[in-house]
């Protein structure tokens, strides 16, 4: 008798136990996924290589944003430039847009350079990588590739929202902003042997504006 209310309590116990842990092991739902981003429609097929698209289309571009802010110490005084009118304003909103969206035509395959065109990569200590040189650091490392590009395109957010508000002075600093992000992929992908001069370069104008000098002319550069 005693046998059977041990028992009739062990199995108790055990069919207890059984379902405390059955819904503690049950797995917590999925996460449903989000929606599908849509795939391209059609093909992308590249006309040009990286070097003509960034000649005829992306520096260009940029120089709506470059230029459109500036002084000069003149006989008569400081000169200003800035945006003043709507067309003025809308300019550098195509320069923006075009950076934005041209930037992206950088993820899809293409050439280097035009055939034949090898930069100016011969001879002993070469300024610029060959198209070889380039492909073999994408191949290596296609993170910092996109790194680079996003960065770029970041500026352009940045301008689109600076002319929304029409400031003038913040779109001086993008200009900076986006002469830096030129620079930082020209010296990973074109001409890393620059690096060294840049930085010093860097260091010195830092030096120089915080001494409160200041050059006759002042735009960003790239």
């Amino acid at each position: 008798m005693n046998f059977s209310r041990t028992s009739l309590a062990a199995a108790s116990a055990l069919l207890v136990a059984a379902f405390v842990t059955g819904n503690c092991s049950k797995a917590s739902p999925e996460p449903r996924p989000g929606p599908a981003k849509p795939a391209l429609i059609g093909e992308i097929t590249p006309v040009v290589s990286v070097k003509e698209l960034m000649e005829n289309m992306i520096d260009p571009l940029s120089d709506n944003i470059f230029d459109a802010v500036w002084w000069d110490n003149t006989a008569k005084g400081i000169a200003e430039h800035k945006p003043t009118t709507d067309e003025d304003w809308e300019k550098v909103k195509t320069g923006a847009v075009g950076i934005v969206e041209g930037i992206e035509l950088l993820k899809v395959p293409r050439a280097w350079t035009p055939a034949g065109d090898l930069n100016n990569s011969q001879g002993p200590n070469a300024p610029e990588l060959s198209p070889t040189q380039i492909q073999a650091k994408l191949d290596k490392d296609p993170v910092l590739w996109t790194a680079k590009i996003q960065a770029l395109r970041n500026v352009g957010l940045e301008v689109l929202e600076i002319v929304k508000k029409k400031d003038a002075a913040a779109l001086w600093q993008a200009g900076g902003d986006l002469d830096d992000a030129c620079e930082a992929c020209h010296l990973e992908y074109w001409y890393p042997g620059d690096r060294a001069t840049v930085e010093a370069e860097r260091k010195f104008k830092a030096r120089f504006e915080k001494s409160g000098a200041s050059a006759s002319t002042s735009t960003p550069s790239k």
